[in-house]
């Protein structure tokens, strides 16, 4: 079904960057203003000016796409940025700490070929918004590659793949490096016949499933669908999209749980919320200062469990409401039609469609700075404690499985539904279309 090819990958030349963590950045859908302040100044060289490039006041926004372009070609001119001779399938481990604890993220960076959602080898899980569709796009018109890899998940049958792997592990790697906030790269280059051939062979009958980048995707559909203009061989460099591709049951595959934060809603609204509640919700209330706070509401948000339970902080006092769906027929009347009952049950799809657009009256299709998110629970917590919001709905994570099996129904989760933790960087490779 898939088809993961290697490809010759544009990187930064060390010998003249130096420091390869000055010059990677996030992916442009998490830079702030000031983060991005902070990336120019942190080297010349940053990744920043093509991932996500400043704009100048009153100046047409077509502008910065178009330095975007000016420093690509100057980088590879000047060779601050070098082309591999040798195509390759790429190894990227990823190490990072959560909650005390290392994890090590395993991916495979590689050219996969793009296929239309309906033919189902290529498979989404959440929502899309059109403003960033529209600026990755207009992105890849002036640059002609991909800056960002986009995460996609498949399933190791018999761990082929991971076995593989291990061997490939001993050998010194092409980059390795640590950044300022205690995350480590290695990268390795797989380019021998008989080890692609074994992971292409592997991944051809399987799906993958698209857990981060669904915007990038979807502009690279655009962006393939333009460049074709009648002359399809499906073998030009845009018929392909790059790629970091992970074991759906790799140990370090941490997805935490966007809550939701609220602002801007009628007294009148929050103050009737909780009667409404509790005709569809068991509610149990307890007080942030009781000893086992977070031991209890940990254990309710730590998707060990397959009940639903959400949390709520802001209708009672220092009480956390912690909720359990007692009607589930009467929440599923008001979800909106056309949904699988996986998709109905979902933590975020009970927040997202009853509470916040039922019972408050919300309409999260605008969008609009009543709506934002944290990825901690504690951070929720305090921002509702300093009256910069009116309420903070907390979630559960959601579970790589659920992720494959709504994408399996078909379905897509409301946006937001679920944040891998941490993002891939963006700088480490591109692939160049040509």
């Amino acid at each position: 079904m898939a088809d993961v090819c290697p490809f010759p990958g544009v990187r930064y030349n060390e010998a003249l960057v130096g420091d390869l963590a000055a010059v990677i950045c996030p992916p442009y859908d998490i830079i702030t203003p000031q983060m991005q302040r902070e990336l120019y100044q942190r080297s010349q060289y940053n990744f920043v000016r093509l991932e996500f490039g400043q704009e100048s006041p009153g100046e047409a926004v077509e502008n910065k796409y178009a330095r975007a372009a000016a420093t690509f070609q100057r980088w590879l001119e000047q060779g601050v940025l070098v082309s591999d001779e040798t195509p390759a399938i790429y190894l990227h481990d990823h190490y990072f700490s959560h909650q005390g604890r290392e994890y090590r993220r395993r991916g495979l960076i590689a050219r996969v070929r793009l296929e239309e959602w309906d033919k189902g080898i290529v498979r989404p899980h959440e929502g899309t918004l059109t403003e960033p569709k529209g600026d990755r796009l207009n992105l890849l018109r002036a640059l002609r590659a991909n800056t960002s890899p986009i995460l996609a998940l498949f399933h190791d049958r018999g761990k082929r793949i991971s076995s593989l792997l291990a061997g490939q592990e001993k050998r010194q790697p092409l980059l390795s490096f640590s950044t300022a906030d205690g995350e480590r790269h290695k990268l390795w280059t797989l380019t021998e016949a008989e080890v692609i051939g074994e992971i292409r062979r592997s991944l051809a009958d399987e799906p993958l499933y698209i857990a981060d980048g669904h915007h990038r995707y979807e502009s690279a559909l655009a962006y393939q669908r333009e460049r074709r203009a009648g002359a399809a061989s499906g073998e030009e460099g845009f018929d392909f999209v790059m790629m970091t591709l992970v074991d759906l049951a790799d140990p370090g595959l941490i997805i935490l749980p966007p809550h939701r934060l609220v602002r801007g809603v009628a007294k009148s609204a929050l103050d009737g919320l909780l009667a409404k509640l509790k005709m569809l919700f068991e509610i149990e209330e307890l007080p942030l200062s009781s000893p086992d706070v977070w031991q209890r509401s940990g254990n309710l948000l730590s998707g060990e469990t397959s009940q639903v339970g959400l949390a709520l902080f802001g209708l009672a006092g220092g009480n956390l409401l912690l909720l359990k769906p007692g009607d589930f027929e009467a929440i599923g009347r008001m979800m909106p039609a056309a949904h699988s009952e996986i998709y109905q049950r979902l933590d975020v799809s009970i927040v997202d469609h009853v509470i916040l657009e039922k019972l408050l009256g919300l309409s999260l299709d605008r969008g609009g700075p009543f709506l934002a998110y944290s990825y901690d629970m504690r951070d929720a917590l305090n921002r509702v404690r300093a009256q910069d919001y009116q309420l903070a709905c907390l979630l559960r994570p959601v579970r790589a499985e659920v992720i494959k099996a709504i994408a399996d129904a078909g379905d897509r989760m409301p946006r937001k539904s679920t944040y891998f933790y941490p993002k891939l960087p963006s700088g480490l490779l591109l692939y160049r279309m040509g």
